[in-house]
């Protein structure tokens, strides 16, 4: 292609060559034709390359690295060779719907405050949908609000511009691997809005092999750090030291079953709430807010319960101001409580007692 086209997808590859194949008829179906794909192989063992060679695209091209140096490294150098004036993330194994770039195309076109757009994700298990695990819709005010304690975006859904990206050095972070895109997102907020087109225009496809479903020590590390950093930049020294609890509790979703920690880590939000407000933030903004606050406290309150490591009257003993009980119904109370002493009772008789009679 001698002109340069709208949009480049940047993708790493690696050992994908039984699902690639997929994602890219899923771009090939696009009805905004207008797209360069600049995949760089990361030195995969199986038929990757071959399969990338094979499907004999112009708009397709194709870049081998010799050694392994992960997809951050993978993803600067596709960056680098990219020629759009908008970069769209993938990933190779998921899937983007027909009319996703022309949709998000026309919606940068139309708002040239806005940096990056998403579109909402469904979830792909073994040819099964299902609803996307991310709160919807997503307002660029509420965007703004969840960056600070999870990353409500997905990497396979969005849409930047190219010209704000190319003033980061790098593109992606080394130091950021497994966070890299959460980490991107924070750094383009200061070219414009980030905002979401709240149409399922992606399918996000879990399985074993997913990076993401491997929430190792490095993830977990690399996530604190970058919370920690993003609330030190907003409050300094009075900052609340939370990011170990949202990355274990919000991101990772192990259930909590200590009631300090769960104290601790609302008390937190609460700081981060109040700062959010101060800067001026409309009352629907704040009113979303709350309720995805009220919707988080009922989720972990609720997985900590059924646990049976988290008695159902200390979990509600802690409950913040703007969690409202209409997110926890009273017979979704009970069961959790009843399920929660059941598993309690199988892990020892004398801890089920004590669960029993806490709740």
């Amino acid at each position: 292609m001698s002109v340069a086209p709208a949009i480049s997808i940047v993708m790493a590859t690696y050992n994908g060559a039984v699902l690639l194949p997929e994602t890219l008829a899923s771009l090939q179906a696009q009805t905004c034709p207008d797209w360069e794909l600049v995949a760089v192989d990361d030195g995969s063992q199986d038929d990757t390359v071959a399969v990338l060679r094979g499907v004999r695209d112009p708009r397709i091209r194709v870049i081998e690295s010799a050694v392994n140096g992960g997809p951050v490294v993978a993803r600067n150098r596709a960056f680098a060779e990219a020629r759009g004036r908008y970069i769209a993330g993938l990933d190779q194994d998921d899937l983007t719907l027909p009319d996703r770039f022309a949709r998000q195309l026309a919606w940068l076109e139309a708002n040239p405050g806005t940096v990056l757009v998403s579109t909402a994700t469904d979830c792909l298990t073994d040819g099964k949908l299902r609803p996307g695990q991310w709160p919807r819709p997503l307002t660029a005010g509420l965007i703004d609000w969840l960056m600070l304690v999870q990353n409500p975006l997905v990497w396979s859904s969005v849409l930047f511009r190219a010209d704000a990206a190319r003033k980061l050095e790098p593109f992606e972070r080394p130091e950021c691997r497994y966070v890299e895109d959460f980490d991107l997102y924070h750094r383009l907020r200061a070219f414009g809005r980030i905002e979401q087109i709240d149409t399922v225009l992606t399918q996000y496809r879990i399985h074993a092999g997913g990076a993401s479903q491997r929430f190792n020590g490095t993830m977990t590390a690399h996530a604190e750090a970058l919370l920690r950093e993003r609330h030190a930049a907003l409050l300094g020294a009075h900052a609340p030291d939370i990011a170990p609890l949202l990355v274990r509790y919000v991101m990772a979703k192990a259930p909590i079953g200590d009631r300090a920690e769960l104290r601790r880590l609302f008390e937190g939000i609460a700081v981060l709430r109040a700062h959010f407000a101060a800067q001026g933030r409309d009352a629907e903004t704040l009113a979303l807010v709350d309720r995805e606050i009220s919707r988080l406290w009922w989720r972990l309150c609720r997985a900590g319960v059924r646990s049976g490591r988290l008695p159902l009257r200390h979990a509600v003993g802690v409950r913040p101001a703007e969690a409202a009980l209409t997110h926890a119904p009273a017979a979704d109370l009970v069961a959790s409580s009843v399920i929660g002493a059941v598993r309690a009772l199988r892990r020892g008789p004398q801890r089920a007692s004590a669960g029993l009679r806490e709740a």
